[in-house]
C-alpha cells in the first residue's frame, strides 16, 4: 500500500507532459480518421504559463476554415460538446510540460469561454504511428491554414518515428503554443514563417535519440 507521501509523488509525476510537435504542410485527406472538435479559451498565457477552459465533441467535424469565428463555431455546436476542463500550464523545456488538468461540466465551461479569454478553434484528428498515438490539430478561424502534429507520451518521447507528413520540429518553438497562437494567431505571420522554412530548412531534434 502507498504511502501518503508516495502518493503525492506520484500524483505530481502524472502531473507532466511528454511531447514532440512538428509542422505538418499538408495532412492526408484520407487519414483524417476520429475527429474532435475542440474550442477553447485562454485566461491567461504569459511567459510558457497558461490557463485554458476547453469543450469538445467527438465525432464531429465542423470544416473549420480562416472565417470560421471560435464563438460562433461555439454556438452551433455548444449542445454536442460531451467533455470541459479547465487546464494549468507551466512552460515547456525539452518537451516536457508542467500540466494539471481538471474535468468539469461542459455547459460551465462553455459558458466561461463564451464569456472571456482569447478563444480559438481547431479540428483534433488520432492514428496510430507504429507504436504511439498521435494527435494531428488542424486550426480554423484566425490561425488557419495550420497543421500540427504531436506525439505524447507517458514519459520522454525518444526514439520516435516520425510520420513522413511531419515537416519540420516545433518542439519548444513558443510561437506554436497554443496560447501563442491564440494571441498572436499563425494566420499573421504565415507568410513569414514559410519564408524562413524555406531560408533555414526543416529540421528534426537529434537530442531525443534515433528518429526513424
Amino acid at each position: 500500500m502507498d504511502t501518503p507521501r508516495e502518493t503525492e509523488d506520484l500524483e505530481a509525476a502524472q502531473d507532466f507532459e511528454f511531447e514532440r510537435r512538428f509542422f505538418v504542410a499538408e495532412f492526408p485527406r484520407a487519414l483524417r480518421d476520429a475527429p474532435t472538435l475542440i474550442v477553447q479559451s485562454y485566461f491567461l498565457a504569459d511567459a510558457g504559463y497558461a490557463l485554458r477552459v476547453r469543450v469538445q465533441a467527438s465525432e464531429v467535424e465542423a470544416d473549420l476554415d480562416g472565417s470560421s469565428r471560435p464563438l460562433d463555431v461555439l454556438a452551433a455546436h455548444g449542445h454536442r460538446m460531451s467533455m470541459g476542463s479547465v487546464t494549468v500550464k507551466g512552460p515547456s523545456v525539452g518537451g516536457t510540460r508542467y500540466e494539471s488538468e481538471r474535468q468539469v461540466d461542459p455547459t460551465v465551461a462553455v459558458e466561461m469561454i463564451r464569456r472571456g479569454g482569447m478563444a480559438m478553434c481547431k479540428t483534433r484528428y488520432s492514428l496510430w504511428v507504429g507504436g504511439d498515438g498521435w494527435s494531428i490539430d488542424v486550426f480554423g478561424g484566425a490561425n488557419h491554414p495550420l497543421i500540427v502534429a504531436e506525439c505524447e507520451r507517458s514519459g520522454p518521447v525518444t526514439d520516435l518515428e516520425i510520420p513522413s507528413f511531419c515537416v519540420t520540429e516545433l518542439t519548444d518553438d513558443l510561437r506554436f503554443s497554443n496560447e501563442s497562437l491564440a494571441s498572436r494567431p499563425y494566420g499573421e505571420w504565415a507568410v513569414d514563417y514559410r519564408a524562413e522554412l524555406v531560408r533555414t530548412g526543416p529540421a528534426m531534434r537529434e537530442d531525443f535519440g534515433t528518429n526513424a
